[in-house]
């Protein structure tokens, strides 16, 4: 799953943040309903045999195969599948392999192999010799400052910073608003947010940090919508130190980031520089005791106020230094009956963050867990139609590449999509289904699940009858409010499909303490309760391929 929040981060010292398996053959039982139900099902009111042909199905994907998949994927051998590395080339193989043998087939046009979508990205990395100067003082890389993301500036060049307060747009609360056109300017933000004279977050739900407070990337997107050109964050907080903080950071840091090769204009987020107190103070042309002043005043008013700050000119020498490289995703097709022309796609992202400090992060769970879950899925939908049972509407099985960079693989493919994506009725994304969180340990089976009421309230109906009907888990759908702080529904591939209105729901178990570790190894995947997931997945698409009409969008919550 894509990296965590920045204060997420802080907290955990890291971003913390064989062939397709032999299925038995069908029981007599079961060779009788299929004998009674030629076709599958085609309304919501499925007949009781068209309900046994899904449970027959269902039943074939089996916590052995998905052992099996997943003890291959989330191996040393693969090397974490880092995107654009050795190993996510080696997982892509494997699992363009795997649809191949299950006789799916390959719908990439061009591609020298059918079942592969290539696509090249900038493999970039900070160079040495950065450097920030305001007025006669000069300040050190991964010292006094640090940047994430972005293109950087490849020669010294001149800011004017213009303070935009903590940074926040919203409906009764504005930094904007007084600033004009900001397109193209360099902007001085506040990390954390404006405070209630209780303590607690004054834009937060329930006394919780607010999307604001939590995740500097909801500012840097609000940033990048005003065309900024860099944003420099800076946390007066007394009680951080930004000097460890860079310390802990330099690993990552110093880590290749990527980005599309020929990214859409408007679609690039500026820099993000994160400052030292000290250099804070110096850019805002100011000292210790405003700052205070200016949020306490903030506090009382309960909105934005003038500030006070008239912000220092500085010189910024950060370049990187760029290779183009390429990823894939991988995509097995299956062709649908009376209604081929509307797809569902199944997705999960097949990428993991590779070896750090020499120790390889396989990301069994994270996604190994939901990419074998698609290929069991497509395992049990081929099987169906081999037996004369298949779907009624097409199906792609999707893995994406480049999830943990930044969604990349899904957004390439909804902008280069294989089938029209008017004609996609609904995107189920796996990611991250075979663990137990901590507000989970020692209760019943659940997995959260993540927008499926955002675009569509049949999609949301009909994930809830095939549970009761079927698996009987508890469904937690707390990550659906708009306020969620972790920002999941905007974190894994399915919103990429939802940006262009397509329903989606994403299939999550949520965080452990293995998130983004060395630790997330197959010995810790619990696969009754992945298998048990798996199967939820598949009833819920054995309903939308097979109904009379494709699930309405009645909303818009994008």
């Amino acid at each position: 799953m894509f990296k965590p929040s920045y204060f997420a981060y802080l907290l955990a010292a890291g971003f913390t943040a064989a062939s397709c398996a032999t299925q038995q053959p069908l029981g007599s039982a079961a060779t009788a309903a299929t004998a009674t139900a030629a076709t599958p099902a085609a309304t919501a009111g499925a007949t009781a045999a068209t309900a046994d042909l899904a449970r027959t199905y269902a039943e074939t994907i089996t916590q052995a195969d998905l052992r099996q998949h997943l003890t291959i994927l989330a191996s040393d051998e693969y090397e974490g599948r880092e995107t654009g590395e050795k190993g996510q080339k080696m997982a892509a193989d494997y699992l363009a392999k795997q649809f191949a043998d299950l006789g799916l087939q390959g719908p990439v046009k061009g591609s020298d192999n059918p079942y592969i979508q290539h696509f090249t990205m900038v493999r970039g990395s900070w160079a040495d010799g950065a450097t920030l100067k305001i007025g006669a003082d000069t300040y050190k890389w991964l010292t006094d400052f640090y940047a994430l993301g972005g293109q950087g500036f490849a020669t010294p060049t001149a800011v004017q910073p213009v303070f935009a307060g903590y940074g926040i747009e919203q409906d009764g609360y504005s930094d904007y608003a007084s600033l004009g056109d900001v397109k193209g300017k360099d902007l001085l933000i506040l990390l954390g947010e404006p405070q209630t004279t209780k303590g607690t977050a004054l834009l937060g739900k329930d006394g919780q940090n607010s999307k604001w407070g939590q995740d500097y990337r909801a500012k840097l997107a609000m940033a990048t919508q005003k065309g900024a050109r860099s944003v420099f964050f800076v946390d007066f907080d007394p009680n951080s130190n930004f000097a460890k903080l860079a310390a802990r950071m330099a690993p990552y840091i110093s880590r290749p980031s990527i980005a599309f090769k020929d990214a859409k204009p408007g679609t690039t987020r500026p820099t993000a520089y994160f400052v030292s107190p000290a250099v804070g103070y110096k850019l805002l042309g100011t000292n210790a005791q405003t700052v205070p002043k200016y949020a306490a005043s903030i506090t009382t008013a309960g909105k934005p106020v003038m500030s006070p700050f008239r912000p220092a000119k500085a010189t910024v020498l950060a370049a990187r230094k760029n290779e183009d490289f390429v990823t894939e995703n991988v995509m097995g097709y299956l062709e649908g009956t009376d209604r081929k022309d509307e797809l569902m796609i199944l997705s999960a992202h097949y990428d993991h963050i590779g070896i750090i400090n020499g120790e390889v992060h396989n990301g069994a769970d994270d996604d190994g867990s939901g990419t074998v879950t698609v290929l069991e899925m497509a395992q049990a939908f081929q099987k169906a139609k081999a037996e004369g049972n298949g779907p009624r509407r097409s199906i792609l099985f999707l893995a994406v590449t480049g999830e943990e960079k930044g969604l990349l693989g899904s957004e390439y493919y909804t902008d280069h999509p294989v089938f029209p994506l008017e004609n996609t009725v609904v995107d189920l994304n796996i990611d991250m289904v075979g663990r137990t969180d901590k507000d989970h340990e020692g209760k019943p089976e659940y997995v959260y699940v993540i927008g499926s009421d955002k675009l569509s309230s049949e999609l949301h109906t009909i994930l809830q009858e095939q549970n009761k009907k079927y698996t009987n888990i508890d469904l937690d759908f707390r990550f659906n409010d708009p306020e969620d702080p972790n920002r999941f529904y905007y974190r894994s591939d399915h919103y990429n499909f939802a940006k262009h209105g397509i329903p989606v729901a994403f299939f999550f178990n949520g965080v452990h303490d293995d998130y983004h570790a060395a630790g997330d190894e197959v010995e810790k995947i619990e696969f009754p309760q992945m298998e048990k997931r798996a199967q939820l997945v598949f009833y819920t698409a054995w309903d939308l391929a097979n109904r009379d009409k494709r699930i309405v969008v009645d909303s818009n919550k994008k």
